[in-house]
Order: C-alpha cells, then sequence, then structure tokens
C-alpha cells in the first residue's frame, strides 16, 4: 500500500512540476493567454490530485481540461484575434517594432571607401588604399574592440577576395578610427563606411526620428508608424481595432461580395452534398434489398469501397481524372463527343465537380444507416399496402420514408455541419479555384467559408489573420446553430420512441 501511494505520489509531481515548466515557459516567450490556461490547469490539478474529498474529480479533470485547452481556448482566442489587426504586417508588438526600427542601420556613402586585408605575423591587418591607412594586427579575439589606423606603405601580400569573404563576421564586429576621429565599420564585402543609426527613438510616447531628420509617430489606431505624409510603413504591431473586420466583412465592396457568395455556394454545397449522398445511399439501399437481387453481398462490398478507401486518396484521384489537359474523363469525352470541358476554370463545372465528388464519397455512410433503418420496418406493412394495391414509389413515400426519417434526422443535420467545413475536399480537389476577378481578398468559385477562411488566414501574401478570425466566428456561430439544431432533433426522437 505504501508503495503504490508513493507511485501516484511520485507520478503526480512530475506531472505538477511538468504543468509548472509549461506555465513558465510559455509566460517567457510572452504566451500570456495561453500560459494563464496552463495556470488555471496547474492550480486545478495541484487542488483536484491533493484532496481527498475531491477524489472523484480526477475522472473527469483529463475531459474538462481538453476541453478548456482545445476548444474553449481555440475559440476565445480565435474571437480574440477577430477583434485585432493582427496579419503578416502586424505580427509583433509595439515594443518589439520600436527595436526593429531602432535597430536598423544606414551607411554615410560619403564615408564609403574600399579595403583590402593583408596576413602578417601578430594577425591579419586592413589597409585604405585611398587614404593610405593600414590597422594594427587584430584576431578573433579582437572583436568587439575598436581598432586605430594610421599611415602606412601598402602591404605587398594582399589577401585575395575569397580570404576576405571568409573573415566578413569578424571584420563586421570590429570598429576602426581614423586619425581625425571618424569610425568606420564594414559596409560591404570590400567597403568600410561610417555607419549611423536609422531612427532614433524621441520620447516616451514611441515618436522615432529617421536619419534625415523627419519624425515619425505611431499610431495605435492602425498599428503602424505613419510619416509626415500620411504614410504608413510595416511592419507594424498587433492592435485591438474593435469592429472592424465584421465591418469590412459588411460594408466593402470587394470584400462583402465574394463573402456573399461563397456563404450561399457553402450552403448549395452542403444541402447538396446532404441531400445528394441521402438519395444515392436510400436508393442504393432499396435495390440491395430487393429479395430478387442475386450476389447481394458482391454488391455490398464494391458499393462500400468508396469507404473504406482515405478520402484523400479518392479526392487525388478524381483531380487526376478530371484533369483538362491529361485526365481520361476529358480523353473519352474528347474521343465519343469532340469535347474537352474546362473542370477547374469553369466556375458552373469545377462546382459540378465539387458536389459529384462529395456525393460519391459520401453516399456509403448514407447507405449503412439506410439498410440498418429498413431493417427496423415490419413488412406487414408493404404487406398491407399491396393488398391495397400500393405501388413501389406510393409505398415509398407513405411507408419506408415516414418511418427511417425521423432517426435520420439528427445524422442528416451532422452531415450538413461537416461538409459546411468540408475544408480537406476544396484545398485538395480544387484549391478554392477557379479566382473570382474584382475581390480585394482571395476568393474562389469553388470556396467554401473554411477554405476561403484558410486562403485569408496562410495563403495570401498579406496573412490578414484578423480578417479570418471574424469570418471564423461567424461559422461558429453557424455551426453551434447546427449543432443546437441537431440537439433539439435527437431530443423530440428520444421523446417520440418513448
Amino acid at each position: 500500500m505504501t508503495m503504490k501511494l508513493n507511485a501516484q505520489t511520485l507520478i503526480t509531481a512530475a506531472v505538477l512540476l511538468l504543468l509548472l515548466y509549461a506555465s513558465t515557459a510559455l509566460f517567457m516567450t510572452q504566451q500570456y493567454a495561453l500560459a494563464m490556461v496552463f495556470v488555471v490547469l496547474t492550480a486545478a490539478f495541484a487542488v483536484i490530485f491533493t484532496s481527498k474529498r475531491l477524489y472523484t474529480a480526477r475522472f473527469y479533470y483529463p475531459a474538462i481540461g481538453g476541453l478548456l485547452l482545445f476548444t474553449v481556448f481555440p475559440v476565445l482566442y480565435t474571437g480574440y484575434v477577430g477583434f485585432t489587426n493582427y496579419g503578416g504586417s502586424n505580427l509583433l508588438t509595439f515594443e518589439q517594432v520600436q527595436r526593429f526600427y531602432t535597430s536598423q542601420v544606414v551607411v554615410d556613402k560619403s564615408t564609403e571607401q574600399p579595403f583590402s586585408l593583408t596576413k602578417t605575423q601578430n594577425g591579419l591587418q586592413l589597409w585604405l588604399p585611398e587614404t593610405q591607412l593600414i590597422s594594427e594586427p587584430f584576431t578573433s579575439a579582437s572583436a568587439g574592440s575598436t581598432l586605430m589606423l594610421k599611415p602606412g606603405e601598402q602591404p605587398s601580400n594582399l589577401l585575395p577576395i575569397k580570404e576576405m569573404v571568409k573573415q566578413r563576421k569578424l571584420l563586421g564586429a570590429l570598429n576602426f578610427e581614423t586619425p581625425e576621429g571618424i569610425e568606420l565599420r564594414s559596409a560591404a564585402i570590400k567597403t568600410l563606411a561610417t555607419v549611423i543609426p536609422a531612427y532614433t527613438l524621441l520620447d516616451e510616447s514611441g515618436r522615432l526620428q529617421d536619419s534625415s531628420g523627419a519624425v515619425l509617430t505611431p499610431d495605435h489606431s492602425e498599428g503602424y508608424y505613419q510619416t509626415a505624409e500620411g504614410e504608413y510603413l510595416k511592419p507594424g504591431w498587433k492592435t485591438w481595432v474593435g469592429g472592424r473586420n465584421f465591418d469590412r466583412m459588411l460594408n466593402s465592396e470587394g470584400i462583402r461580395e465574394p463573402i456573399i457568395e461563397i456563404f450561399v455556394w457553402t450552403l448549395i454545397f452542403a444541402f447538396g452534398s446532404v441531400l445528394g449522398c441521402f438519395a444515392v445511399g436510400m436508393l442504393l439501399a432499396l435495390i440491395l434489398q430487393w429479395p430478387e437481387l442475386r450476389g447481394k453481398n458482391i454488391y455490398r462490398i464494391l458499393l462500400i469501397l468508396p469507404y473504406a478507401v482515405p478520402a484523400f486518396i479518392s479526392i487525388l484521384v478524381f483531380r487526376g481524372l478530371f484533369n483538362q489537359n491529361f485526365g481520361e474523363i476529358n480523353f473519352l469525352l474528347d474521343a465519343l463527343f469532340g469535347i474537352k470541358p474546362d473542370w477547374f476554370t469553369d466556375p458552373f463545372l469545377a462546382r459540378t465537380i465539387v458536389l459529384f465528388v462529395n456525393i460519391w464519397l459520401g453516399y456509403p455512410y448514407m447507405m449503412l444507416l439506410a439498410m440498418g433503418f429498413l431493417q427496423s420496418i415490419p413488412t406487414d406493412h408493404y404487406q398491407a399496402a399491396a393488398i391495397e394495391g400500393a405501388g413501389p414509389v406510393r409505398r415509398f413515400f407513405s411507408i419506408t420514408l415516414p418511418q427511417i426519417l425521423p432517426p435520420f434526422v439528427p445524422m442528416l443535420i451532422s452531415a450538413f455541419a461537416f461538409n459546411f467545413n468540408n475544408l480537406v475536399l476544396i484545398i485538395l480537389l480544387t484549391r478554392g479555384g477557379p479566382d473570382m476577378t474584382g475581390t480585394l481578398i482571395p476568393a474562389g468559385s469553388t470556396d467554401i467559408l473554411a477554405s476561403f477562411t484558410y486562403r485569408i488566414a496562410f495563403s495570401d501574401s498579406a496573412q490578414d489573420f484578423g480578417l479570418a478570425g471574424a469570418i471564423s466566428m461567424v461559422m461558429f456561430v453557424i455551426v453551434a446553430v447546427i449543432a443546437y439544431a441537431n440537439l433539439i432533433a435527437m431530443r423530440k426522437m428520444a421523446k417520440g420512441t418513448r
């Protein structure tokens, strides 16, 4: 018992130390939001696993911790990003941007002159042919020091440019001072010059002055330094912009129009995929239920194959089949009818193949469900309908569909939510293309909201994480409503079965 207790204590202590280390490391890297989440998890772990009264909480701590870390935090952080200008040009903090500008230097061209190196017994020497100055000997131990230049004669054994390049790092760590007191530093591979700061900090407000005397003012509403002429300098810093990203979604024509078109297409794609998969799956299930059909097992295996093969493989295969220049489908159409459709450049055709491939990937799941639900329908219902003279279509709509639709509803709602965010299909099959014209942001005719957001955040050169975060929050609300509708449907179904 003592050994078991000691082992539990050691494991608890080890996990607690690991959580503390993670919290400290995140604070050190200035990831304060995620660090606070780990602090909460660490404190909860310490309280729960050291208290006997909270023993039962140990069993659901991992689930709640995982929910907090992998669901709640990403949603809240994405929402926060949607209210900022976070993007490719605004990744840093204000202090980091200040350090970036003040660390920049410019070369005074009036003082720039070529140099050469020579090797002596005491180390290297630098020779300036224009001013006939030579430095005192230096080695790698001289890095960071200032060496005096004095008049001298040209050395006879000057090093070739290849050897000078090897000493570039050492030369960059040295300062040279002329007899007139002018400091020179390495400006290029073969030249020295006076190097001055490109920007200097003027006051605590963060204003900067460049080498020409112009003053730069920080604009915290935009997250950039601004010149007197109103020009913004990049990089900028991350700052709070309120609902500006949501306003861009609603009021900017170059953004609003593609978002509306993509949103409508997303709904069509999700509804079309669900209805198509349901219709094809149901039809095949009914055919496989036909008593006179022979070889049912073989047909079942063949029809389930699209579900057994990994989806990304099937998608890439279809991408090759629909290739406009070398695909087998266009080869056959050209041979039979003399046509070669532009599958990936025509918006209508591109959307058609997206729906076709998605239905191909999804119908086996619906077919399996339908086959199971059909088994639960009493056969005497069909017998009574046959006696009354009802045909197959009438029996389907009067008996089959009303009885299997209620248990199907939660599955259909879940399938709609899945297809609403089916990023993998779009990225692998069409990459969102063909691109729309006249937009301020990257948008394609087959983009759904998920792939559209992905392109804004990671594929565009601007990397507008703020706008992507705002769109993601809209998607989250829509999916949350769908999930709530699914919950209501399941509750109604459960009540109906009692």
